[in-house]
């Protein structure tokens, strides 16, 4: 009876949520979550959480750009997201002479709103479609599925395709593959940068302050979403109108307190929360490790030559920040996994499985099959990412990886001149593209650097045959640094992707020689093959055959107590989530004890001039010295709160998600998780795990006291 009674409780702990952990399908909520929403403070109801066939909250939470989301908060499509998610469109926009990154940038009338390449996409239902997607690989082996699933997504999403209006489907696969969902969408391809904050406020503490608290960024920036005249999408146009939402946010500048209801809307990314503890294993020991060390090296020699000339870090600067919360991001996660001891949990889960699937068919031998799986991966795991984190890492190997297009349509007979030009003219825009974003001197470093740390930290065996020989026989012993940069100058010196004439002479006359003669192209499309030929094939297999081990063994879990099984969610995969939580301090160690909210005070205390990372607009500090917060202010603690942290549940995609009182009024913008819970990926804590938040009050003020663009002001709707 006592084991029976241990059973349960682990099966229990494995499938429910716990505290306030959860990202929810707004359509299938379910009443006891939706009861759950109340307790903590909702004041809406369902039809205005989610609705077909009337406006509701859904309408105003759209994807913006390719993995963020924003919010609608005005009825003349005015979005708000964070200023790392706009940072591209942003720095795209500036110049050496008018550096919008740097100082800001402010559209006091719709005529100053400034052009970008972004899309966003409002969702405009979701459908069940899990027995057609069943019926299209009915009695298909695994491998075969597989190779059938994109067609069948396709063909269900194809009903719904619809250009002129925009309308397109995406099939999700929920629950490791025992259940699919479609999601449609309506897709703006006009969409104009209106605002942003210095990068100083944007992006206040740098990497110094990243995933960290208390923190003070102003991570905000400004869109708007442009429609034809008849609210349809269109491409960019002088005669366009902004969009008429079916939904907006009003805004809140009331204030928060600690225990308030918080709600946010988005889009998360990625989430493995039934991960198995042969993944954690892999993780800890060997990916997560990799990934740290290799983006740590990019990093160090993008710095060194971004601090000496402005116009390099402009550059550098969007790359730069992505690759720095990466490196953060992996090695906080793998200590949070030790320091919960996650492997040991996932074990106990899979060995209390593994008592109850004796005598049934279908479970009884997945974690064998796990065993087996595993180990024939695990020898190869360290090359992938030392080619995707460390080799493809340099920019210019990327850019000459994405050339083994073009060689193959001119070696490949039967090909014809018409498909060798579109390959070559993609080249030459993305060449464009590359050399923009380009600092030679950094990426020479990172290319000689990787190059050497391949040869001393993956197998020999695994080295792509013949490279690192003739590199020996050309610049000398392979275990002497001087041998790379020697290298890595000739390439930089030779290669046709720098010189103009040679390029030109190429694109004129494509020759497969040639390119494969290229310093810069036989190396990195030497590594790419090597691993495409021998690995990928073996990386294909693993991932086929988790897949097919996760979706029994989440079946199987559901089986094992279906009550619990009730209030289960999906992993997060970019689809629309809800989560909901309180505003809460925490204490993240002994006698350590954070508050929920930070204020201009601490900005003050933390602002050092001319810093890299810490400084601020002369004219900001003057404001917030003499307290000049207008209606802004917080008048419980006569201040300005900057940032805020509650305890809801998101991950990467989340950024720029609306956060929500009850009433569903905006509150704050999601832009960071706290470094005590990094592991959230993999497992939620329900005391450390902290969502951080730009509080909108501090954003409003930048706006408009900092701004001076009270027209911005004026468009929204303020509860007060």
């Amino acid at each position: 009876m006592k084991k029976l009674f241990v059973s349960v409780l682990l099966s229990i702990s494995l499938l429910k949520a716990s505290a306030d952990e959860g990202m929810w399908l707004p359509m299938l909520l379910g009443q006891q979550v939706y009861n759950d929403m109340v307790k903590k403070g909702l004041k809406l109801t369902k039809d205005q959480l989610y609705a077909v066939n009337k406006s509701s909250l859904k309408d105003a939470i759209l994807i913006f750009g390719g993995g963020c989301t924003g919010e609608i908060v005005s009825s003349e499509g005015l979005i708000f997201t964070n200023h790392h998610c706009g940072y591209e469109a942003i720095a795209g926009a500036s110049t050496i002479e008018h550096n919008y990154l740097q100082d800001g940038f402010y559209a006091y009338n719709k005529g100053q709103e400034i052009k970008s390449q972004l899309t966003v996409q409002f969702l405009d239902r979701i459908v069940d479609v899990t027995a057609e997607a069943e019926e299209g690989v009915k009695g298909l082996a695994w491998a075969e599925r597989v190779a059938k699933m994109p067609e069948v997504f396709k063909s269900i999403a194809d009903k719904v395709q619809d250009s002129e209006n925009g309308l397109s489907g995406r099939v999700y696969s929920m629950f490791k593959g025992n259940q699919y969902i479609m999601y449609v969408y309506k897709t703006y391809r006009d969409i104009r940068l209106v605002g942003a904050p210095p990068e100083s406020v944007g992006r206040f503490g740098g990497d110094t302050d990243n995933r960290e608290w208390p923190r003070h960024t102003g991570d905000f920036s400004i869109f708007r979403v442009y429609a034809a005249k008849d609210g349809k999408p269109a491409e960019y146009s002088a005669e366009n109108q902004p969009l008429k939402p079916k939904y907006f946010l009003p805004i809140s500048i009331k204030g928060i307190k600690d225990g308030d209801y918080a709600m946010i809307y988005g889009y998360p990314g990625e989430t493995n929360r039934y991960e198995t503890s042969y993944g954690i294993k892999l993780k800890n020991d060997i990916e997560n490790p990799s990934l740290v060390n290799l983006t740590e090296v990019r990093l160090k020699l993008m710095h060194e030559q971004m601090i000496k000339d402005p116009a390099v870090k402009l550059k550098l600067a969007s790359n730069y920040a992505s690759v720095a919360n990466c490196w953060k991001f992996f090695d906080g996660e793998t200590k949070q996994l030790i320091k919960f001891q996650t492997f040991n949990q996932k074990q106990g889960y899979e060995n209390n499985f593994a008592t109850w699937a004796k005598g049934k068919p279908d479970y009884e031998n997945i974690f064998n099959e796990y065993a087996k799986n595993y180990a024939a991966w695990t020898p190869y795991s360290k090359q992938k990412q030392y080619l995707n984190e460390g080799i493809l890492g340099s920019p210019l190997a990327a850019f000459a990886a994405s050339l083994i297009g073009v060689e193959t349509n001119l070696v490949k007979t039967g090909i014809s001149s018409a498909d060798i030009k579109k390959s070559v003219d993609k080249a030459i825009i993305t060449r464009k593209k590359f050399l923009d974003a380009e600092d030679k001197i950094s990426d020479e470093k990172i290319l000689a650097q990787i190059a050497q740390l391949f040869y001393k930290d993956i197998d020999k065996s695994q080295h792509p045959i013949g490279f690192y020989e003739g590199i020996k026989a050309s610049y000398g012993d392979l275990r002497e640094e001087q041998t790379y940069r020697k290298w890595a100058k000739d390439v930089f010196a030779n290669t046709l992707i720098f010189n103009d004439a040679k390029w030109t002479a190429f694109i004129a006359n494509p020759d497969a020689g040639i390119l494969q003669a290229d310093l810069a192209f036989a190396y990195a499309s030497t590594f790419v093959k090597n691993y495409t030929l021998k690995y990928a094939p073996l990386y294909t297999a693993f991932t086929n055959k988790n897949a097919e081990l996760g979706k029994a063994y989440l079946k199987g879990i559901k089986e094992m107590n279906p009550v619990a099984a009730a209030k289960m969610y999906p992993d997060a995969n970019f689809s629309m989530r809800v989560s909901f939580g309180n505003v809460k301090s925490y204490n993240p160690r002994d006698a350590v004890h954070y508050d929920y909210v930070t204020t201009a005070k601490g900005i003050i205390e933390k602002y050092k001039a001319g810093d890299y990372e810490f400084d601020l607009p002369s004219k900001q500090i003057e404001l917030l010295k003499k307290k000049d917060f207008g209606q802004y202010i917080d008048k419980g603690r006569n201040d300005l709160v900057i940032d805020f942290i509650t305890t809801n549940d998101i991950t990467g995609g989340n950024s720029g998600s609306p956060v929500m009182d009850g009433s569903g009024n905006l509150i704050r913008l999601a832009f960071d998780g706290n470094y005590e819970a990094l592991s959230h990926k993999i497992v939620f804590d329900k005391d450390l795990n902290r969502t951080i938040c730009v509080d909108v009050r501090y954003v409003l003020w930048c706006i408009d006291k900092l701004g001076g663009a009270k027209n911005i002001i004026d468009e929204l709707k303020l509860v007060k």
